[in-house]
C-alpha cells in the first residue's frame, strides 16, 4: 500500500513538486506539469506526452533530450485536463508543430483533443499518435479500441528521436505512427494498487493466483491463473504476443525490442530471472534482440505485476530507437550538448466580471450555494464512488470527483461574490472543475456546467424554460461529447431521464423546483438501475461484465448531484 502522503487530494501536486525540486537537470515546472529545462540549438518539433500521475517515469520522467519535450501530468490515475495540455504544449511549442502522444483513455482523448483544437485555433500546426499497444484489451480487429500501457515508451522514444533528428512534423507523426503500429504488450498482476489514503487496493488476486491482462490504472485483470514459474510466464509472454505480429513483419530475421516493465513491486532480480527464458525463446524462434529494456517503465504505484512489450523494427525504427536519450527515467547513449531553457513565465488569467443583470446575479448567487452544497455531498460520497469505479475501472471517480467540485465550488464563490452573472459563474466553475478533476467526468461536467451557463446568459431573465432549455442543451453536449448513449452504463444513463422529465414538467407549467425534484427522483432511479447493466465505454469496457450488480459512478454521483441541488432550491426563495 501506499504509505507516504499528507492530503490525499494534494499527493499529484506535492509528488510533482518533489519531482521537479529533484529532477532540475531535465525538467522544470510548467502550468500544467513539466518541460524539459534545457534546449538544443536548433528549433525543433516539439514532442508533448502525458497522462495521469502514478505511473513514473510515465510521464514525467521521459521529458529530456531525444524524449518528449514536455509532459501534462494529471491528477492520480486521472487524464489531465485540456488546460493542462495547452498549457505544456505552448509551452513546448518551438514554431516547428507539436505532436501530442499518449495512452487511448477516454478522458485522455476528450483532454487532449480539446487541447488540440485550441491550439490549431491559434495556428500551431498539432498531430496526434495514441498509443494502442495492450493486446488484452480488445480484438485484432479493433485495433483503435485498444489501450497504452508500457508500449507508451517505444513510441515517444522513437518520435523523440525523429525530432531531435531534424524531422518535419510529418516526419515525426509518421514514425511514431509506425512504432505504435509495431507495438504490442501483455500484462499481468500478482496483487492490486493502493491509492494514497484508500484502505483497500484497487483490485486483489486471490492467494496463489495471477491476474491477466490488467490495465495500469489498477482495471482489475481479464482472466485468473495459478502463478506461474518464472520460465512458465515467459512462455506465456512471448507465445501470447506472437500469435499476433504486426503487418509487415516476417517473424523470419525479424528484429525486435523487448521491454520488460516492472509495474512497481516487483523486483529486477525476479524480471531478470523471466527474461532470462524471453530471449531463450525468442532465440529459438530465431529472432534477434536490439538492445532490451528491463525495469519500472510505465508503474501502477505498488502494482505486483510486470508486462513485456515488443517493439518489432524496420531499419528506421532500429535507428530511432538507438538514438542517444537523456531523462530522469530513461537514459540511453550520450546526448549532445544542451544549454539551459529559458524560464517559463506564467500569465495571469484574465478575472475581469462582464457586465451582469440583478436577475442573473441572484441565480448566480443560486449556483454558488448549489456547487458548495455539491461539493460537501462528494467529499462525503467520494470513498464509496471510488468503490465502485474499481470493480471495474480504475477507482479514481471519487476523488475526481471530489476535487472537480471543490475547484468548481470555490471558482463559482469568486466570480459570485466579485459580481458575475449566471453564466460566468459557471463558466468559471467549469473551467476549475475540468482542470482540477481531469479524467472523463471532469472533462464531462466542465461541457455540461458551461453549456447550461451559455444558455442562461448574464444579462437575460433566469426562467425556468431556459434552465430546462440549458439542462437539455448540457444532455446533447456531453452525448455528443462521449459518445455514449443510454444503455451504455455511463452518467448518459442518468442524466437523459433527468433532462426529459425537466423538460416534460416545465413546458406542462411546473417552476424549476417541483420539477426539479420529480426529474431527480427520476435520475435517482435511472442511476441504481444501471447496476443491471454491462459496461461498453472507457476503461471499464474491458471488464464490462464484472460491472454488474454494480451501478455506474458516474451515474450515481450525477443523480446524487441532482439531488444535493434540489435540497439547496427547497431552500431558496427562487423557484
Amino acid at each position: 500500500m501506499t504509505r507516504l502522503f499528507n492530503d490525499p487530494s494534494r499527493f499529484a501536486d506535492e509528488m510533482i513538486e518533489g519531482f521537479v525540486a529533484a529532477a532540475g537537470r531535465w525538467v522544470q515546472a510548467a502550468p500544467g506539469g513539466v518541460v524539459r529545462s534545457t534546449q538544443a540549438d536548433e528549433a525543433t518539433v516539439a514532442l508533448v506526452i502525458g497522462g495521469g500521475s502514478g505511473h513514473y517515469p510515465a510521464f514525467g520522467g521521459l521529458v529530456g533530450p531525444g524524449l518528449a519535450h514536455g509532459a501534462a501530468m494529471g491528477n492520480l490515475f486521472a487524464s489531465p485536463s485540456s488546460q493542462q495540455v495547452y498549457s505544456i504544449a505552448k509551452a513546448a511549442d518551438q514554431g516547428k508543430g507539436v505532436l501530442l502522444s499518449y495512452g487511448n483513455y477516454a478522458g485522455d482523448v476528450l483532454h487532449f483533443d480539446q487541447a488540440q483544437e485550441k491550439l490549431r485555433a491559434e495556428g500551431i500546426d498539432v498531430r496526434t499518435v495514441t498509443v494502442t499497444d495492450d493486446i488484452w484489451s480488445a480484438p485484432q480487429e479493433e485495433l483503435h479500441k485498444r489501450r497504452g500501457i508500457a508500449g507508451d515508451l517505444s513510441v515517444f522514444k522513437v518520435a523523440g528521436a525523429a525530432a531531435a533528428a531534424g524531422y518535419d512534423l510529418d516526419g515525426v507523426e509518421r514514425v511514431a505512427q509506425l512504432a505504435n503500429a509495431r507495438t504490442r504488450s501483455f500484462g499481468v498482476a500478482f496483487s492490486g494498487c493502493t491509492l494514497p489514503g484508500a484502505s483497500e487496493p484497487l483490485f486483489t488476486v486471490p492467494e496463489g493466483k495471477m491476474a491477466v491482462g490488467l490495465g495500469i490504472h489498477g482495471e482489475p485483470g481479464i482472466d485468473e491463473v495459478d502463478v506461474p514459474t518464472a520460465d512458465e510466464l515467459a512462455a506465456m509472454f512471448i507465445d501470447k504476443l506472437l500469435e499476433e505480429v504486426p503487418e509487415g513483419v516476417s517473424l523470419e530475421g525479424a528484429r525486435v525490442v523487448p521491454l520488460l516493465n516492472g509495474l512497481g513491486n516487483l523486483k529486477y532480480e525476479e524480471m531478470f530471472v523471466v527474461f532470462r527464458r524471453i530471449a531463450q525463446l525468442l532465440d529459438e524462434r530465431g529472432i534477434a534482440i536490439v538492445e532490451p529494456e528491463v525495469g519500472e517503465l510505465c508503474t501502477s504505484f505498488d502494482m505486483s505485476g510486470v508486462s513485456l512489450t515488443l517493439l518489432w523494427l524496420d531499419e528506421e525504427l532500429e535507428t530511432l530507437w538507438a538514438a542517444p536519450a537523456d531523462s530522469s527515467g530513461f537514459t540511453k547513449g550520450s546526448v549532445a550538448p544542451q544549454r539551459a531553457a529559458d524560464a517559463v513565465v506564467t500569465t495571469e488569467a484574465d478575472t475581469a466580471i462582464p457586465e451582469a443583470s440583478d436577475d442573473s446575479r441572484a441565480a448566480a448567487a443560486l449556483v454558488d450555494a448549489a456547487l458548495t452544497a455539491v461539493a460537501a455531498t462528494l467529499d462525503e460520497a467520494a470513498d464509496e464512488l471510488g468503490h465502485m469505479d474499481s470493480i471495474a475501472g480504475d477507482g479514481d471517480h471519487g476523488i475526481g470527483m471530489q476535487r472537480g467540485s471543490r475547484a468548481g465550488a470555490a471558482a463559482a464563490t469568486t466570480a459570485a461574490q466579485a459580481g458575475a452573472g449566471a453564466q460566468t459563474t459557471l463558466e468559471r466553475a467549469a473551467d476549475a472543475w475540468s482542470d482540477r478533476a481531469g479524467g472523463t467526468s471532469g472533462a464531462l461536467w466542465g461541457e455540461m456546467l458551461r453549456t447550461l451557463g451559455e444558455r442562461l446568459g448574464d444579462t437575460e431573465p433566469v426562467t425556468a424554460g431556459a434552465v430546462a432549455e440549458g439542462v437539455a442543451a448540457a444532455k446533447d453536449a456531453v452525448m455528443a461529447f462521449g459518445k455514449a448513449k443510454v444503455g451504455d452504463k455511463t452518467m448518459v444513463d442518468a442524466i437523459v431521464p433527468f433532462a426529459d422529465e425537466l423538460a416534460r414538467r416545465v413546458s406542462a407549467g411546473e417552476g424549476v423546483r417541483q420539477a426539479w425534484a420529480a426529474a431527480a427522483a427520476l435520475s435517482q432511479t435511472a442511476a441504481q438501475s444501471t447496476a443491471d447493466l454491462a459496461a461498453t465505454l472507457g476503461r471499464a469496457r474491458s471488464h464490462g461484465d464484472k460491472s454488474i450488480g454494480t451501478p455506474d459512478p458516474g451515474a450515481i454521483s450525477f443523480a446524487l448531484i441532482t439531488k444535493t441541488i434540489h435540497d439547496v432550491l427547497t431552500t431558496s426563495k427562487e423557484q
